[in-house]
């Protein structure tokens, strides 16, 4: 059998019990899975220090040296265990607050020991809490000289002595077996050559236990290009193969709808780039080949007439349009927003969401089969079983990070020939980004306001100007315009956050007596949070005070003014779609970060970057950089399709696209990776894509 996919639990030192926690912490279940758990830092441990060198600013020392004696005192849970420990000019103190028997039966006095730790200053001496302590015989054949690796472990694992360093014993025994034997290469020998990359066995033995800093920089160049390069060769043979074999409906004609839309029902003239990104959709829509594409466009710069416009390209040719949204605020308002744009042009739309009447769904279903209606509008209601089209053409899904996968694939397949796929996004992805999540799609860019919108003013302010500010939002309300103030909800702190709402509600009530004031945020009842929603939107309240959950589907073209209460709290992204729910009308908007005085270097960043530009792509690139792909849209979801172990998408773009060409390259030559010096390539895809999900197929 291939050792690399061997069990875990036959590896020395790791046994059934241990192997089911590394499966469940870290899902780590083969050698192969343990071998690509990388370090997140290296130690420097090839150098001794004398004990009259520790001063205080040292992360860590180590010494060689014997134990002179030990002193136990206190009992029960105050028991505590110090040894006087010397290199054979001086001496420091070696503390335990726990382990004290494991302790003194391990370790001997006169005996030479290597020990490692932070030194501390306690009443004038140093002394080190809980340090490491090796046999100086083991230490130069255990993996510890030199740069050692420290892995990340869960607290789960730390309470069963599963910490860094038993790791790094597990790890070291798997690496001194690589090392005696042959190690399979995964990438050929003509990319190896192309590139000067070390071989794979050589990389692992050096991300792990790196003989020096330059191969340990080689080692890492290696296992990330390799990352790289197999998400993007997977990405694009699939999309290739959905070239060759997936046919898409063929919206042959510009009908009667999308003309008469266009000269008579047109709310405001199209931009160069709203025109641009329609001649893209026709083109596909018109190819034969089932469309797949990405519409980016800054929150307010026309996605949704886009979308329509599309959807009337749809019915013109005989076929239904879906458009499915993440709420039913923001499903509400694209029907409301659409049905109003459509008028009396004789386009049957529909809206179904989760609290549809039984009796409305009945009449929506039937007309829905029998294909009388053309555009229905949703949320994750339109993935249901019950939801059947009778000719469904293509799905316009918007913010569509907000969905699953599952949620997806289940309206992909609601036909037997896939339909055509718009997604469209008002966060901005950054290049490398779009790269890796959508980079089976074509991408589209809407990248121009429409005509009369004003860039929204952002000011950085401090909380003691709060007084200056209060000012400003009763001369803003004195001229008829709308205030939204944001708080925080983030789920570690809900409790906390919620207070902070509350306590922000009742300031602006007593602040503000003459003004009307709403309240919203997730944790209340849908009915509740729509009616407050709605005294906003009709302008009976002048205030609304509320969570991110405004972030996505309010529009109040007359709100002026955006409040972002503990700014510093808020990511990029989520500044700037916040930012987005202002600027919708003919005014000047405004948005206000309010954050505390102390901040750190990376939060004055933010907020700088925030003041200094409204292009949401600079946005989301800075954002990229600052927090990296896991959190960028300010949800606790990572919303990348491969784990990525190694490489950073901040950090690395310019070898993501060396990768992406590698890929390109040899599709190019061989699509289906039959040539003899690429069917390790076809294997490792294969292997790679038992253990994750077929993206290219959803979106």
């Amino acid at each position: 059998m291939d050792f690399s996919q061997q069990d875990i639990k036959f590896i020395p030192g790791v046994g059934p019990k241990r192997a089911d926690m590394l499966a469940k912490e870290l899902n780590i279940r083969t050698v192969d899975d343990l071998l690509h758990h990388y370090p997140y830092k290296y130690v420097d441990r090839s150098r001794f220090y004398y004990l009259h060198e520790i001063t205080e600013d040292m992360p860590y020392i180590q010494v060689r040296g014997k134990i002179l004696r030990f002193e136990q005192a206190g009992e029960g849970r105050n028991q505590r265990l110090t040894a006087l420990f010397t290199d054979g000019h001086s001496s420091i103190e070696l503390v335990w607050f726990k382990g004290i028997r494991f302790i003194r039966d391990k370790y001997k006095v006169n005996t030479e020991y290597v020990i490692f730790g932070k030194p501390t200053r306690f009443n004038g001496h140093y002394n080190i809490a809980h340090p490491e302590i090796e046999d100086l015989n083991a230490f130069s054949s255990s993996g510890t000289s030199g740069l050692q690796p420290f892995y990340n472990t869960t607290e789960k694992m730390k309470n069963s002595y599963m910490n860094s360093k038993a790791l790094q014993k597990i790890i070291f025994s798997v690496v001194q077996n690589i090392s005696r034997s042959d190690w399979p290469e995964s990438l050929p020998e003509h990319v190896l050559k192309r590139y000067a990359l070390l071989n794979l066995k050589e990389s692992l033995l050096n991300i792990h236990f790196p003989q020096n800093a330059q191969v340990l920089h080689a080692a890492r160049q290696r296992l990330k290009f390799e990352e790289l390069f197999y998400i993007q060769l997977s990405i694009l043979q699939q999309t290739s193969w959905r070239n060759q074999h997936v046919q898409g409906f063929v919206f042959a004609h510009i009908g009667h709808y999308f003309n008469t839309f266009y000269e008579k029902y047109l709310p405001f003239e199209l931009t160069n780039a709203q025109k641009r990104v329609l001649r893209e959709i026709r083109s596909d829509v018109g190819s034969g080949k089932q469309m797949n594409r990405l519409l980016q466009g800054d929150v307010g710069s026309g996605k949704t007439l886009v979308a329509l416009m599309s959807m009337l390209m749809a019915v013109d040719n005989g076929y239904q349009a879906a458009m499915m949204a993440p709420t039913e605020i923001l499903a509400t308002q694209h029907y409301e927003s659409l049905s109003r744009m459509l008028g009396d042009l004789g386009v049957e739309i529909a809206l179904l969401k989760g609290s549809t009447r039984p009796k409305d769904r009945e009449v929506l279903h039937e007309k829905l089969r029998d294909g009388r209606l053309h555009i229905l509008i949703g949320t994750h209601a339109l993935i249901e079983e019950t939801v059947q089209f009778h000719n469904l053409g293509l799905i316009i899904v918007d913010e569509q990070h907000r969905f699953g996968v599952e949620q997806r694939a289940r309206l992909w397949k609601k036909n037997d020939r896939p339909p055509h796929v718009l997604v469209m996004t008002a966060t901005p992805i950054p290049r490398t980004l779009a790269m890796t999540l959508y980079g089976d799609l074509s991408v589209s860019v809407i990248d121009e306001l429409p005509p009369g919108r004003k860039p929204v003013q952002t000011y950085h302010y401090f909380e003691n100007k709060r007084q200056a500010l209060n000012g400003f939002i009763a001369k803003q309300i004195r001229q008829g315009r709308q205030v939204y103030v944001v708080y925080p909800l983030i789920q570690e702190s809900e409790k906390m956050d919620l207070r902070n709402l509350e306590e922000g509600y009742q300031y602006m009530l007593e602040t503000f007596p003459q003004y009307k004031i709403s309240m919203v945020h997730g944790k209340m009842k849908p009915a509740e949070k729509e009616w407050q929603m709605q005294k906003f939107v009709s302008g009976e309240t002048q205030i609304m005070v509320a969570t991110t959950v405004i972030e996505v589907g309010v529009n109040v073209p007359n709100a002026s003014v955006m409040i972002i209460e503990n700014a510093e709290r808020f990511g990029l992204s989520q500044l700037h779609q916040l930012r987005g729910r202002v600027g919708r009308g003919a005014e000047q908007s405004y948005c206000i970060l309010l954050t505390k005085v102390k901040l750190t270097t990376e939060t004055r960043k933010r907020m700088e970057i925030m003041v200094r530009t409204n292009d949401g792509f600079e946005i989301s690139e800075a954002d990229l950089q600052l927090r990296g792909p896991g959190d960028l849209d300010g949800t606790q979801q990572s919303g990348l399709p491969f784990d990525l172990k190694i490489a950073d998408l901040g950090k690395d773009g310019k070898m993501l696209e060396i990768a992406r060409q590698t890929a390109m390259d040899i599709l190019e030559n061989d699509p289906t990776l039959q040539n003899e010096e690429n069917r390790m390539l076809a294997a490792q895809l294969r292997k790679m894509r038992n253990k994750t999900f077929n993206w290219s197929a959803i979106s």
